[in-house]
């Protein structure tokens, strides 16, 4: 295949100005904007979203790029085929050695690893270079390491063919980067992220168990809850900094002063005022009926542990939150929760798999694909022809939709489920008011907002309303049942900041997460029955004979 005339013209414009290009003026933006965006457009990628897809279905998301510790925040460009990721871009400007730099490959095959992806790309259309993100990534690596391809913009013309294989659209259509990807886990020296992070969650667990026992008089029970207590907790304000929601690197700050545990239990406060969840809960309050965490701000634990805990976290280490989906963190915490931690007769604190573990041979972890076939297929199925009133229950006629998975483990299917609801809640929205104009926007103006881009976003309000309405859970296991509640958590807190959250604070009193002790509860549904009592209540109240509508959601 010939190399496209429009390429042609942008190899010709960048060799005849070639100096300039290369100067350091000539910024990231300009490339991206000038070069590499028409690039794509030649293989085939909806660029600039034409066909006004969804912001669940476009072809590819943009980011602004925010550097932060350098490093920046997300990649420049994510290529999506039915708003699933195949491969991210990182672009750079001509000024920048793509050859031999290290920090930006790196950075690259950061995202990559962390993403689940199998290649990705590093380019400032002078050099070309895709990288197998399969590998796990070092800091100390060179520039070359687990780089399959590199040419310049010279040489696009020898390669079209290639590249063109690989990444058109058409061509992942057809299943390139299914079939490499397959090829890929056969190889030597791939390590996925969720099998390194699952280890590094099994060192934070041990050291902690073990420091916690020598230095606190506790029970098995009061252990066990502690240290996935205080995991969850770090885990979920570090994620909470990536999103722009807690100030960057603030659990960073505290990990290099003295007295680490007295500085986390305050943040931990500040936390509970803020999120109102049960993560963080220490003082009793009114209309909640679980009962305070009053072990934790007890409890001593050594700067040492949890030192090297947080620096773990952070960049140049290898894991970058912004980018883990949330389907490997449910593996990683399902794996997890696999093990228990067990007191010796010396007192001494010692990991073992779970009995019921043992016996089954491992975990098993549902796969997404099986998770979103199902999902798909009972609650889209019911969502035709239904609008957002319907489905909440507040049309007369209409029950609630609640959709229950009964052993909802770390919650895998809870949180695909609940991301379905928000995409057809805003686009069902998005769609009402681009029909009916001005009168609709003003109507639902509580429930969804227009963002930078003239992207359509819903409320904090309405998320959260979405998921105490129509969102139920059961499981044996109380550490799971935790772990579900932190899953869908962080996912409310997708695409809300440090202004939205103050704004919701300051204008209503309102904290940004709800409670979910009413939603997802501990408990044997093989045989018990009095896990949620709200459908007795709506019955002996109504006059109608309406029944209450729910999906379960069975493996």
């Amino acid at each position: 295949m010939a190399l496209p005339l429009k390429m042609s013209d942008l190899v010709e414009r960048f060799d005849k100005n070639y100096d300039a290009y290369k100067g350091q003026n000539y910024n990231e933006t300009r490339v991206r904007i000038e070069f590499i965006d028409p690039f794509f457009k030649e293989l085939g990628w909806d660029m600039d979203n034409t066909q006004g897809f969804a912001e669940t279905y476009k072809d590819v998301i943009h980011e602004n790029a925010i550097k932060v510790q350098g490093a920046t925040k997300a990649p420049d460009y994510s290529f999506r085929i039915g708003g699933q990721r195949k491969f991210f871009l990182e672009a750079k400007k001509p000024a920048v050695n793509v050859h031999d730099n290290v920090e930006p490959a790196y950075q690259l095959r950061r995202y990559g690893w962390n993403a689940g992806l199998p290649l990705s790309i590093l380019t400032d259309f002078e050099e070309f270079a895709i990288y197998d993100t399969t590998i796990k990534p070092a800091e100390n690596d060179k520039a070359s390491t687990a780089r399959i391809f590199y040419c310049t913009f010279r040489e696009y013309a020898q390669h079209w063919d290639y590249i063109s294989s690989i990444f058109s659209k058409d061509a992942i259509l057809k299943g390139s980067f299914d079939e490499y990807t397959n090829n890929a886990k056969k190889k030597r020296g791939t390590t996925p992220v969720d099998k390194e992070f699952l280890k590094e969650m099994e060192i934070w667990r041990d050291m902690l168990a073990r420091n916690i026992a020598h230095r606190n008089t506790l029970s098995i029970q009061s252990l066990n809850f502690i240290v996935q207590a205080t995991i969850d907790r770090i885990l979920f304000l570090r994620i909470s900094e990536e999103r722009a929601i807690e100030e960057y690197g603030h659990l960073q700050r505290i990990s290099e002063k003295p007295n680490i545990y007295q500085n986390l239990k305050l943040l931990f406060q500040s936390a509970d005022e803020k999120y109102n969840s049960g993560l963080f809960h220490f003082r009793k309050e009114k209309d909640r009926n679980t009962s305070p965490d009053e072990l934790s701000l007890g409890i001593e634990i050594d700067d040492k542990i949890l030192k090297q805990i947080i620096s773990t976290l952070y960049y140049p280490a290898q894991y970058e939150f912004s980018v883990i989906p949330a389907d490997i963190l449910g593996n990683v915490y399902e794996q997890f929760l696999g093990k228990v931690i067990r007191l010796t007769p010396y007192g001494q604190a010692k990991i073992e798999e779970k009995p019921d573990v043992r016996k089954a041979g491992g975990v098993y972890y549902t796969p997404q694909y099986i998770v979103k076939y199902i999902v798909e297929n009972t609650v889209g199925e019911f969502l035709k022809g239904k609008t957002p009133l319907m489905v909440a229950g507040k049309l007369k006629g209409h029950s609630p939709l609640r959709i229950l998975d009964p052993a909802c483990g770390s919650g895998s299917f809870l949180i695909y489920a609940y991301q379905y609801l928000l995409d057809w809640h805003r686009d069902w929205y998005a769609k009402d008011i681009k029909t009916k104009r001005k009168a609709q926007e003003k109507k639902w103006q509580d429930a969804i907002y227009q963002g930078a881009g003239g992207q359509w976003f819903l409320t904090t309000r309405e998320k959260k309303s979405i998921l105490t309405n129509n969102i139920f859970g059961v499981d044996i296991d109380h550490q799971a049942v935790e772990v579900t509640k932190l899953n869908l958590l962080l996912k409310v807190l997708e695409g809300e900041n440090q202004e939205t959250i103050g704004t919701n604070l300051r204008l209503f009193n309102e904290r940004a997460l709800p409670d979910l002790a009413e939603n997802i509860k501990c408990g044997n549904s093989l045989i018990g029955s009095d896990f949620y009592s709200f459908s007795a209540k709506k019955k002996s109240k109504s006059k109608d004979t309406k029944t209450e509508t729910f999906i379960e959601i069975s493996k």
